[in-house]
């Protein structure tokens, strides 16, 4: 049960639990950025950035809130020792009641709430203040919204939206508005634009995990993520309405930016560091949020969450499980026998996609594979599907590769042409003048299955038993001094 109400109360529980670090005095020039990889990379807490050189002492910077398990448990309300396999198990259970119950929890409008602290102004308006990092050597200036949530507003339909993108921060009162094609955020705002209006929007980058993680989620376009959120809280985000777009802003969040997207004015955005791992594209022309009001708490917690090489990425593990939770929950309601699902980070949660089943008829495997590669949670940048049997673990990239090199043969490979794929896709050649084409890629299925006629017939595995690996570990584990960690 999700037990805490902002990210000051999450990060008190991240304390308690031995899931936070605080480091004093480090820089926003690329120190910041290093300390998520390195955290991300080693499954390590959050980081909590106080006294930031060169900015006042008061004014933080909250990292890593989803880069391990344990912290996931938490912002889920989950046993804080639930494994990887364990949460992306009962995340696809709950996933389809929280759908159901989400029109029942509407937000909260409330007068007095934490984000009315401060309210600041037009042109008294200095975004500069806060410390916002140059998370990555080679970003073209800093990103104040990476661990955000934009939220905007359908104008035919009135359907709220909160997503995550990224937010390159120009001056005192702007900010880059760089959404990709098809993301809702990017489909509301180019409504307003067709009828040459500016979009009203709110950038909100301290809220908390919960509200982040499901911002930066795929939830369907006729459920808003306040909404969802709320059922997943088992009752209704506290919301403020902003003073001048009417919009909903959380109440207790620490920091939001109020303003409007022109439909003409661009300026230049990027470079990047992206989720593949690399710096994406080049520096093109984008719309941006010229910030009317801002919103912020005392002490104020800027939410940062870089992608990076994965897995130095902050929120590979939470794409990760959520993108496995969805997909085994497609693939389930069409697909008998599936056993497992995983997205790992190294394809940051895209471009890999491990399919485990247990055979019940021939062609088994060729229908999972083209289920996974075609459905609406697998058809975005999945290069790779992989389908093992039931005895490997798709958690376990050495298992699935093992099965790749044993189960596999090349001439069986299915390969798919011009599905859906990513603009910021390295593979790509992008110039100035294509930088705004869709892209679509190839993408192969690999069949590391034993053959479905003669499966009974395969050679066996040449590995103690489970319950002979079980018996020997509990019966000498204490002679290897905590070194025998798995079977």
């Amino acid at each position: 049960m999700v037990n805490y109400k902002d990210l000051r109360e999450w990060i008190d529980q991240a304390k308690a639990i031995g899931e936070l670090a605080i480091v004093e005095g480090a820089d926003v020039k690329y120190e910041i950025g290093a300390v998520c990889q390195l955290s991300a990379k080693n499954q390590g807490p959050a980081v909590l950035h106080q006294k930031i050189k060169g900015y006042r002492p008061n004014y933080r910077v909250i990292t890593n809130m989803l880069s391990n398990p344990r912290t996931l448990d938490l912002t889920f309300g989950l046993p804080v020792e639930y494994t990887i396999k364990d949460i992306v198990e009962d995340l696809r259970k709950r996933i389809t009641e929280w759908k159901r119950d989400a029109a029942n929890f509407p937000p909260a409008v409330v007068d007095a709430a934490p984000i009315l602290e401060n309210v600041v102004e037009g042109d008294a308006i200095d975004l500069n203040a806060f410390p916002v990092p140059l998370w990555h050597e080679l970003d073209g200036g800093p990103y104040i919204g990476t661990a955000d949530s934009w939220i905007t507003r359908d104008p035919d339909t009135g359907q709220i939206n909160c997503g995550t993108y990224r937010a390159q921060l120009h001056d005192a009162t702007t900010v880059g508005m760089m959404v990709t094609h098809g993301h809702h955020g990017r489909l509301h705002r180019q409504k307003y634009f067709d009828r040459g209006q500016p979009c009203p929007a709110v950038l909100v980058v301290g809220q908390d995990p919960l509200l982040y993680a499901n911002s930066a989620s795929p939830i369907s376009v006729d459920i808003s993520e306040l909404n969802y959120v709320g059922a997943i809280r088992g009752s209704p985000v506290p919301v403020i309405q902003g003073r001048t777009t009417g919009l909903p802003i959380p109440a207790n969040a620490d920091i939001a930016i109020e303003g409007f997207v022109d439909p003409v004015a661009r300026k230049k955005e990027g470079r990047f560091g992206e989720w593949q791992g690399y710096y994406a594209g080049d520096v093109t022309p984008q719309p941006f949020l010229k910030a009317v009001n801002l919103y912020y708490r005392n002490d104020p917690i800027l939410s940062g969450a870089p992608p990076a090489k994965p897995p130095y990425g902050d929120a590979d593990l939470w794409k990760s499980v959520i993108y496995s939770a969805l997909l085994y929950n497609d693939l389930s309601g069409n697909v008998p026998g599936i056993k497992g699902v995983w997205r790992p980070k190294v394809g940051g949660a895209y471009y890999l996609q491990v399919i485990s089943i247990k055979q019940q008829y021939g062609g088994h495997a060729t229908h999972a594979g083209l289920a996974a590669a075609s459905c609406t949670s697998g058809a975005f940048s999945g290069r790779y599907t992989v389908v093992v049997d039931d005895d490997i673990d798709p958690y376990d990239l050495e298992d699935v590769m093992w099965a790749v090199c044993t189960r596999s043969l090349p001439t069986d490979t299915d390969i798919i042409k011009k599905p859906r794929g990513s603009h910021s896709d390295p593979m790509f050649h992008r110039t100035p003048e294509t930088a705004g084409l869709d892209s679509t890629n190839p993408r192969a299925i690999i069949y590391a299955v034993k053959p479905y006629e003669w499966r009974q017939d395969f050679a066996p595995v040449n590995i103690a038993s489970e319950e002979l690996r079980k018996e020997v570990l509990a019966r000498w584990k204490d002679n290897f001094e905590g070194r025998l960690k798995t079977i």
